[in-house]
């Protein structure tokens, strides 16, 4: 915050703009400009508005405010975490390293669950399956190809 401060300061000072001249024209108490220019963070309840506060200072004063708001972002974020990116960013990669890959979490209402009971009762219904499939084919053949349980059925009803 020091950094984005001083540069908006020596911007200011270069430009020839005194802080209450800066003030009166964007409309923010000069001791906000201040704190601003000397990066106290610790001075504003609203990070939200000490954002603002600094776009709208820095396109007064002619730099690009979209860049200044990202380094704001990025000391925003360093401030408060406790541990810094790159550590993170080093730990996964370390983490991924060592650790062989494991089977990914898959969920239950779109898969399956592997189990015994699954793999028992396919066995169950393909047996199924395959006797019926033997019962018609044997059940075809006796009526087609081996006539001689209907011809003797016929035979037999035709005496009486």
């Amino acid at each position: 915050m020091n950094k984005i401060g001083e540069l908006l300061k020596t911007t200011r000072e270069q430009a020839g703009v005194s802080l209450e001249e800066a003030s009166a024209d964007l409309k923010i108490k000069p001791l906000i400009l201040e704190n601003i220019e000397d990066g106290n963070i610790g001075c504003f309840k609203d990070i939200f508005a000490l954002k603002e506060y600094i776009y709208n200072y820095s396109k007064y004063l002619g730099l690009n405010s979209d860049k200044i708001i990202d380094e704001f972002n990025e000391y925003l974020f360093e401030y408060t975490s406790k541990i810094p990116v790159n550590d993170i960013e080093k730990a996964i990669e370390e983490k991924q390293k060592d650790e062989p890959q494991e089977e990914k979490i898959i969920s239950p209402y779109t898969v399956e669950p592997k189990n015994g009971k699954n793999k028992y009762i396919k066995i169950v219904i393909g047996v199924a399956i395959g006797l019926a499939l033997i019962v018609a084919i044997w059940s075809i053949w006796q009526i087609t190809i081996n006539n001689t349980t209907t011809k003797m059925v016929s035979y037999t009803s035709s005496r009486r």
